[in-house]
């Protein structure tokens, strides 16, 4: 222990002085910068008449302002690199040789000198992988230059903070099942931990997976699904950096709280933070041209929420327009349109024409695979060509705009959402009432269908600038959002989620579809083992979703408690006892989960106002509020409110559909918007009388699973 003390201080005072070193260098770098700029000022109407003094300048000032950036990001990352330099070691004798090489693994690569021999791996090296992959004993991994093989003679692993060597482990036996349980024993946080210390083996697999296109990973709630999918992009961009940048990846989370939640990892682990983006933000945004206002996801589970109270099943419209059949309908809609939407008319422009017949000539003969609503432009664009070759001149703004309106004019309506309706009445659904635009709401069952309807209707280029797209909570998309994000996303894809986690009364296998989307070159990996619960709260949730087949990792805690109540209010009495109790388990997370939005809010103002009475909570006057957010839709607003207690770090949070913040405290929220976010200790707050109905059989299963410590499951009424 005190060799390793030892050496962790000369690593550290290595680091530090390149720290020294490179300041330096910054310092340095600004000044001849600023030199650069003053030279250019003083000496540019001297310059070259044909520019290149002047070129050569600027390429000289970009390459050192390039430099400089460099240089920043090595020191800030070698600055976290202080706080643990490093967390694993192998000595490892390649074949032939007759003494072990020592590699240390940590978050970053670190070098005295640049092009020096590492004294630190970077963990997702090549080398790296021997730490993940083997115990004492035979080994290899993929170098550049082929495979290297040998024998591991020893494997350490340390816990280093702020620089001080907390433990040291030496085995030739699995120890990492130590660690991770102390890993997991701990506290939660209000970010993903990064999990680069404890990779189990079966998740470096998909980490370092370069081969697969389309990557599909089910796993078990707990099984470190969006954990692993960063991982892997962290090592992708790592390993390609000349093709993967972090403005190349984008995200497909389910909302800005857990956008938060993720947010850090990437930087953590040395890379530019990623793109991240709820699909239907997305949608409304498509859409917000053609209506005023659309329902959301959540807007459509608190209606299916209150039909289950009602004990009524209603038809689910959703489903029935996400299925095949409906996009068949549609697809047969726009071939007729093709015939039923046009007028064409005899086009004439001072000595210029074309008549009827030549323009319906070309709409259909020419131009056949442009989207029909994106047709004319290209006739429209061909005529222009035609003409300005004839006169040798352009048309200006003005004409331009006055051609278009003209040919598009030969459209009986462009209005999606005219033709949307039409559609509708034609297969025999219940149309969109005939409003104008300022009145147009469109419902959450038919966000997607009228999407999918202008991509059949429009050209559309895609996002080209997206090389690996990531859509996480994959169980809660459509038949119909995979075929409009094939269309949209032409790239590689990790896709990850669980189907008993679903938002629906009923779990659904998208691997039943996804190969006749993306093709049959699909790679799907099952995760089966759950680390984030104890085993008692583990098997508490599998009774409620009737699951099988999940491995537990063995660490142990309380006995879930399940109690019953008269009301809410009593429930909740219970919750903020228990709560207060629970202030010196050095929990940093809490939740009170209910199923419905109304139950939610009630539930925060009742709490609010005892802490508020007993001085737990600061009052209006201390409110952490952070404002309205305002729908992308332009409908519907909401406030992330948190009331932090003084000095305790243990304050009191409301979460609704438009927060961006997960914070420390007392969290209340409704179960969908707590997806993906995981808490030390949560109180599921149900109401009795709809135990065992679907879909709030389905709340109740992600409230469990969301807790890692402490569950307690109070139903009232």
């Amino acid at each position: 222990m005190e060799d390793a003390r030892t050496y962790l201080d000369q690593i550290l005072e290595k680091i530090r002085r390149c720290i020294a070193a490179l300041d330096e260098s910054i310092v340095q770098g600004e000044q001849e910068i600023e030199e650069m700029h003053e030279y250019y000022w003083e000496n540019y109407t001297e310059m070259d008449q044909y520019g290149y003094e002047n070129f050569d300048n600027q390429q000289a000032l970009l390459g050192q302002v390039n430099a400089n950036q460099a240089m920043l990001a090595k020191r800030s990352r070698l600055k976290r690199m202080l706080d643990s330099p490093y967390f694993g070691r192998v000595d490892f004798c390649f074949d032939g040789d007759e003494e072990a090489e020592t590699f240390y693994i940590g978050i970053g690569s670190f070098a005295e000198k640049k092009g020096g021999i590492p004294l630190i791996y970077d963990w997702r090296a090549p080398v790296s992988s021997l730490f993940y992959d083997y115990d004492q004993g035979e080994a290899s991994y993929e170098a550049p230059g082929g495979t290297m093989d040998g024998v591991i003679t020893s494997k350490w692993q340390y816990k280093i903070r702020d620089g001080r060597l907390i433990y040291a482990f030496e085995s030739d036996t699995k120890i990492d099942d130590e660690v991770l349980r102390r890993e997991l024993g701990a506290g939660g946080d209000v970010k993903l931990k990064n999990i680069i210390r404890t990779i189990q083996r079966e998740q470096n697999a998909i980490i370092r997976n370069t081969k697969d296109r389309i990557m599909v990973i089910q796993g078990v709630a707990g099984s470190g699904k969006t954990s692993v999918a960063l991982h892997r992009i962290a090592y992708l961009l790592y390993h390609d950096r000349g093709n993967l940048k972090s403005s190349n990846v984008l995200v497909l989370s389910p909302n800005s709280v857990f956008s938060d939640y993720i947010s850090h990892i990437l930087p953590e682990l040395g890379e530019e933070n990623i793109r991240e983006m709820s699909f239907d933000l997305f949608a409304y945004r498509e859409l917000n041209s053609v209506v005023q206002d659309c329902e959301d996801r959540y807007d459509e589970i608190e209606r299916k929420l209150r039909q289950e109270r009602l004990g009524r099943k209603g038809k689910d419209e959703t489903a029935r327009k996400q299925s095949p059949e409906f996009i068949t309908e549609l697809r047969e809609f726009v071939l007729l349109e093709e015939d039923r939407l046009m007028r064409f008319s005899d086009f004439k422009y001072k000595n210029f024409q074309k008549t009827a017949k030549e323009i319906m000539e070309m709409f259909y003969y020419r131009f056949p695979d442009v989207p029909l609503l994106s047709r004319m432009q290209a006739v429209m664009e061909y005529f222009v060509d035609e003409y300005e070759t004839l006169v040798n001149r352009d048309f200006d703004e003005d004409e331009m705009e006055k051609i278009r309106e003209r040919f598009f004019r030969m459209y009986r309506t462009t209005d999606l959402y005219v033709l949307y309706g039409k559609f509708l009445e034609e297969y025999g659904y219940r149309p969109l009432p005939r409003v104008k635009y300022e009145k147009r709401f469109l419902a959450y069952e038919d966000v997607y269908p009228m999407l999918y309807l202008k991509y059949l209707l429009y050209a559309h280029n895609g996002h080209k600038q997206i090389r690996h797209l990531v859509i996480d909570e994959m169980q809660d998309y459509s038949y119909l959002q995979y075929l409009i994000l094939d269309r949209l996303f032409q790239c590689r894809m990790t896709i990850l989620g669980d189907k008993a986690q679903t938002m629906d009364s009923e779990q659904a296998d998208v691997m039943k579809f996804l190969p006749k989307v993306f093709g049959k070159q699909i790679r799907r990996i099952e995760m089966n083992k759950s680390y984030r619960n104890t085993v008692e709260i583990a098997r508490y949730a599998n009774r409620i979703s009737r699951s099988e087949g999940m491995e537990l990792f063995d660490r142990h805690g309380k006995d879930v408690e399940e109690r019953e109540f008269a009301d809410m209010e009593a429930a909740l009495a219970e919750v903020l006892k228990q709560y207060r109790e629970s202030a010196g388990e050095n929990y940093e997370t809490s939740a009170v989960l209910t199923a419905t939005e109304e139950e939610a809010q009630a539930a925060y103002a009742w709490l609010k106002e005892r802490m508020e009475e007993a001085g737990n909570l600061p009052g209006e006057q201390g409110s952490g509020h952070t404002g309205m957010a305002k729908s992308a839709a332009g409908g519907r607003t909401g406030t992330e409110r948190a009331d932090e207690g003084p000095g305790t770090g243990r304050g009191l949070t409301y979460i609704d559909r438009n927060s961006s913040r997960f914070r420390k405290g007392l969290t209340v929220t409704t179960f969908y918007l707590a997806k993906g976010l995981e808490f030390d200790q949560v109180f599921a707050v149900m109401d009795r009388k709809m135990s065992g109905r679907p879909l709030h059989r389905q709340a109740e299963y992600i409230c469990a699973t969301r807790a890692m410590h402490e569950l307690h499951m109070y139903r009232y009424g």
